[in-house]
């Protein structure tokens, strides 16, 4: 009965919920909103407050260097950064 029930659940959450996947740039926005930061406190992950700056409006795609250090920052694994 119950795997009857979570299977039900989850066909009506597959039909009504639907979740699309995050770019790399809104990711890091929501884990920052998260952890309650500003650009500033990015600092030691981008080199300096502009690159972090231009980052966080598109105009500057993340580096593998910069994606390491966000996993890290972050505690999430590095693919949460990449555009797929």
């Amino acid at each position: 009965m119950y795997e009857t029930l979570a299977i039900l659940i989850q066909d009506f959450e597959k039909k009504t919920y639907k979740i699309r996947t995050a770019n790399p740039i809104e990711a890091i926005k929501e884990l920052m909103a998260a952890n309650a930061l500003k650009q500033k406190d990015l600092i030691g992950v981008f080199e300096t407050a502009s690159v972090a700056s231009e980052v966080l409006k598109g105009k500057r795609a993340l580096t593998t260097g910069h994606i390491r250090r966000l996993s890290k920052r972050f505690n999430v694994s590095p693919a949460v950064f990449l555009q797929l």
